[in-house]
């Protein structure tokens, strides 16, 4: 079994809409978002962040300040959006709003132009996943990370069908808990 505690990225520089694979920086409001949504938190073996920096910087904070081990995994980037990278709903709306609208209605079956598939960043996540559970049986890990990811782990906890995903809200510096048994099966922890 491996304890997994979720925890997104705080505000960034660039603001909200679909971020993806930019690699905006932290605000010093999303600074404070995380530093608060840890307070108390733990405690942990080892952390695992995505590389990205709003991820990223917040990560190697919190290692150096426990002295616990950091490793840094590409698997649990977002999920890279296309053309639609660094736009806001509002905008995509007014230039692209059926197919905002298909998305929304149903991610795995329409992909943003140019973007990641879902079912290949479902992959990706689950196959991230099972590498940390054969490395880390037993462990009590943090993992920082992006709101499609967690929407993704959640919505599979959850038992939610796939075409749901959009509806788990994750927001800034949110932290959720989860197990993950030797079979593969997650569970939401309170």
């Amino acid at each position: 079994m491996l304890h997994l505690e979720l925890l997104r990225h705080g505000e960034t520089e660039l603001g909200g809409g679909l971020r993806g694979s930019l690699d905006d920086a932290l605000t010093e409001q999303g600074w404070a978002q995380l530093r608060a949504a840890v307070q108390g938190a733990g405690p942990w073996d080892r952390l695992i962040s995505s590389p990205l920096q709003r991820c990223a910087r917040f990560a190697e904070e919190v290692a150096l300040a426990n002295a616990l081990p950091l490793h840094f995994e590409a698997d649990l980037q977002e999920l890279h959006f296309g053309d639609w990278e660094g736009r806001t709903a509002a905008q995509l709306m007014d230039s692209d709003a059926e197919a905002l609208g298909r998305f929304w209605a149903d991610p795995y079956a329409f992909t943003p132009p140019n973007g990641e598939p879902l079912l290949q960043f479902e992959a990706r996540v689950l196959a991230a996943l099972r590498r940390l559970q054969q490395r880390h049986t037993g462990e009590r890990l943090l993992l920082i990370t992006h709101g499609g990811v967690m929407r993704l782990l959640l919505a599979r906890a959850r038992g939610l069908p796939r075409q749901d995903l959009l509806q788990v809200n994750v927001g800034y510096a949110q932290r959720f808990r989860l197990r993950l048994d030797a079979d593969g099966q997650l569970a939401e922890l309170p």
